[in-house]
C-alpha cells in the first residue's frame, strides 16, 4: 500500500505527530507546500484548527489534490483547546470526491503554557501505532 504524509503546523505539534507517522508507515512527512505528486492510496493529512476552522492553506492543499492520484484522507492532528478537524477536512475531500476515512487520531498540544509538554512520548507512540493500524488492515 502507497502511503504519503503531508502536514501544516504553527507550532510544531502536528509537524512532530506527522514526523511519526512518516516513520511508522516508512515514508517521509512533507509540509502541505509539497503537492502530492506520487500516487497514494492513503495520504495522511496532519492539521490543527486555528481560528475555530482549518487553516486557509490546508484548505487550498486539499482543493489542490488530484483526486486520481490520493485514495482516501486519513486525519491526525492535535489542539490546545479544539478537538477534530475532522468534519472540516471531509466537507472539502467531498467536494472533490476523495474518500474521508471514518478514523482519525487527536490529542491536545501545546500552545501558549496550556498543556505544556504536549504532545508527549505517550502521543508519539499512540500515533504511530494508529498509522501501523490503519496501513496493516
Amino acid at each position: 500500500m502507497k502511503t504519503a504524509v503531508r502536514y501544516y503546523t504553527k507550532t510544531g505539534n502536528t509537524k512532530r505527530l506527522a514526523e511519526a507517522v512518516a516513520e511508522a508507515v516508512g515514508v517521509k512527512a512533507l509540509p502541505i507546500s509539497e503537492p502530492v505528486t506520487e500516487q497514494a492510496d492513503i495520504l495522511f493529512l496532519g492539521n490543527s484548527y486555528y481560528a475555530f476552522s482549518i487553516d486557509p492553506e490546508v484548505r487550498s492543499f486539499i482543493r489542490s489534490i488530484d483526486k486520481n492520484k490520493v485514495g482516501r484522507i486519513v486525519n491526525f492532528g492535535s489542539a490546545a483547546m479544539l478537538k477534530s478537524t475532522w468534519k472540516k477536512v471531509k466537507a472539502e475531500a467531498d467536494k472533490l470526491g476523495i474518500k474521508m476515512d471514518e478514523r482519525e487520531f487527536h490529542c491536545k498540544g501545546e500552545f501558549k503554557g496550556i498543556h505544556k509538554g504536549i504532545p508527549n512520548e505517550d502521543d508519539i507512540k499512540a500515533v504511530k501505532e494508529f498509522a501501523k493500524m490503519i496501513v496493516e488492515e
